[in-house]
């Protein structure tokens, strides 16, 4: 017999948030569906993040550094937080 388990408390540190950007991705692509180039999904998921209320930054410079020396700077498309 299968049975699920019930957990009190959170899987993993994130896991509401997780959850969250999961829902919002998946709300995304059912609306908008294959074929569209990428810039056209990461500004419907940045709306569809704000909407459930998280807080959103997109094109965010993170420096990157190796052995304490600054070597590059990464840009990330999208960084939610709640």
């Amino acid at each position: 017999m299968d049975k699920k388990n019930n957990y009190s408390a959170p899987l993993y540190k994130h896991s509401e948030l997780t959850e969250k950007i999961i829902g919002a991705f998946y709300a995304v692509y059912s609306a908008l569906g294959y074929g569209f180039l990428e810039n056209v999904y990461v500004k419907a998921l940045i709306i569809e993040l704000k909407r459930r209320g998280l807080t959103v930054n997109d094109e965010l410079p993170i420096h990157v550094y190796y052995l304490g020396e600054l070597i590059g700077e990464y840009y990330a498309d999208i960084v939610a937080m709640s």
